[in-house]
């Protein structure tokens, strides 16, 4: 029975548009000592919460109890068509955001699925618990789905399936079901391949680790405070987020079974970028319609312009940018700006 089972469930997974779904033996994690010393290095940065609910997330059976199964899905957001996008022509200098926030929020498009198929599975097995996860649970993600058999982990820690690419986001069912677990996938899928780290312009990656207090991404998404002015150069004109390890990447240029490959609609892009101006000019209610329904929420009114500040002072580096210059000149004087926002522009101007 659990093989049947299996088989339909992972056929109703793809049925919902997943591309690619597995399921995994439950077990503690393998990389207990890893992840203790990273903690322990401060490599988490200001994401107090990884740090919290260790237990669980070293052991699925912490968090289910009586848990036996985990049904795990990805989602691919990006084809790969182009490896560096080119910004959008407009008046003045652009920050760009990563591809996966270019969409609808990819929490509520899996969730809204996995709760689905948690409903399906729980009305034909009563009996049964089956709790739907995203990356905002207590879950070590790219073990279980290389464990699940849809990838194996980077040298850049994202999850690689070989004949698709990185461009996934993951998420998980967990259920006292007993399922047939898929076949894990091989441990290393780039060989003597490092272009993604030498490519990472804060030097955030050393293989199969980040220091994510370097990590572009973490410091415009996650940090709230002032960024560390030796890594503003490295920020370039990226406002959230950042793909330069995934742009890189071998496994995600195109190929025939890549271009085969299924990109789900929820993600097509509403815009690849912003104009720096009108990031700078935003007040509360500007940047929640920006954002409607967009993961990018996770970033706070004065991080982004925090973070469009550091670019705009890229931006002057490479040219003369006038009203640009002018804008945070006007943001470095005003007392009634955030304070970081205005000490960043004073930092900046003073740099460039």
């Amino acid at each position: 029975m659990p093989v049947s089972t299996t088989r339909s469930v992972l056929d109703r997974c793809n049925a919902l548009g997943f591309a690619l779904a597995g399921v995994a033996s439950v077990e503690p994690s393998r990389y207990e000592r890893q992840l203790r010393d990273w903690l322990a290095a401060g490599k988490h940065g200001e994401m107090a919460y990884l740090a919290r609910h260790t237990t669980e997330r070293l052991d699925p059976r912490e968090m289910v109890p009586g848990v036996r199964s985990i049904i795990c899905v990805a989602d691919r957001y990006h084809d790969g068509a182009d490896a560096v996008d080119a910004p959008t022509v407009g008046d003045g200098p652009r920050g760009r955001i990563a591809r996966y926030a270019r969409g609808d929020d990819y929490h509520l498009v899996m969730k809204k699925r996995l709760h689905r198929l948690a409903d399906e599975l729980a009305a034909q097995f009563p009996a049964e618990t089956f709790r739907a996860c995203v990356d905002t649970a207590p879950v070590l993600e790219r073990e279980i789905a290389q464990r699940a058999g849809l990838g194996a982990v980077g040298k850049h820690t994202l999850i690689i399936e070989p004949a698709v690419g990185s461009w996934l986001l993951l998420g998980e069912l967990m259920t006292t079901l007993v399922l047939t677990p898929s076949e894990p996938c091989a441990e290393d899928p780039c060989g003597t391949c490092t272009r993604c780290i030498d490519a990472c312009p804060t030097d955030a990656i050393t293989p199969w680790s980040v220091d994510a207090t370097r990590c572009i991404s973490y410091l415009t998404i996650e940090h709230r405070s002032a960024i560390d002015q030796s890594l503003h150069d490295g920020l370039g004109d990226w406002i959230f987020g950042c793909d330069v390890c995934q742009e890189v990447c071998p496994h995600n240029q195109p190929t025939d079974r890549s271009r085969a490959a299924e990109t789900n609609p929820a993600y097509v892009a509403r815009h690849n970028d912003f104009d720096l101006l009108e990031v700078l000019g935003w007040d509360a209610d500007a940047r929640s319609a920006a954002f409607t329904g967009s993961a990018m929420k996770r970033a706070k009114l004065s991080m982004m312009k925090r973070n469009a500040i550091i670019a705009a002072g890229n931006a002057l580096k490479r040219g003369s940018e006038p009203e640009l210059r002018r804008r945070l000149e006007s943001i470095a004087e005003d007392l009634d700006e955030d304070a970081m926002v205005q000490e960043t522009a004073r930092v900046v101007l003073g740099n460039s």
